[in-house]
């Protein structure tokens, strides 16, 4: 059976990162963008990782550009947008596509693990994914799903 210790994806700062390295923690997967309606998001996600990160959670941030070309920045530039605007310290990976032929491994397993309201296609950025401490994905929320919202599932999923 796939879990997300399957799989690896570059960091923005260009490291291949196994997925693997998150084992045993929850995992929030989110993609993201730095030019959208749902941008401030990135506030409540540094604020999830920062209020649970010691409990066992870790947020990771996919950077897509698929949706309204509103990632069309260098991953230097993405890093930097998040760092100065939002703060951000949650692990940042380097853009990828999460629909399509071209969609990352990583993501055609999560959209087959669970549908949302476009069968297993991603809809916008910041579409987010809870995934278990034992890698598997437990609930996946809208763009429109504030990450605050969240945060009792989150416990859940560090309290099993």
């Amino acid at each position: 059976m796939t879990s997300i210790y399957d799989f690896s994806a570059t960091s923005i700062g260009g490291t291949d990162t196994p997925l693997d390295t998150y084992r045993g923690k929850a995992v929030l997967v989110v993609n993201t963008a730095s030019k959208c309606g749902f941008t401030p998001q990135y506030k409540g996600l540094e604020k999830l990782y920062e209020d649970y990160a010691d409990k066992g959670l870790v947020v990771l941030g996919f950077p897509c550009d698929q949706f309204g070309h509103q990632e069309p920045g260098s991953e230097t530039d993405i890093e930097q947008f998040c760092e100065l605007n939002y703060g951000v310290t949650f692990p940042m990976f380097a853009k990828i596509e999460v629909n399509g032929d071209n969609a990352h491994p990583l993501y055609r397993w999560l959209r087959s693990a669970k549908r949302g309201l476009l069968g297993n296609r991603i809809k916008w950025n910041f579409t987010k994914f809870l995934v278990d401490k034992n890698g598997n994905v437990l609930k996946r929320y809208g763009s429109t799903t504030k990450p605050d919202k969240i945060a009792a599932d989150i416990e859940k999923a560090l309290a099993s």
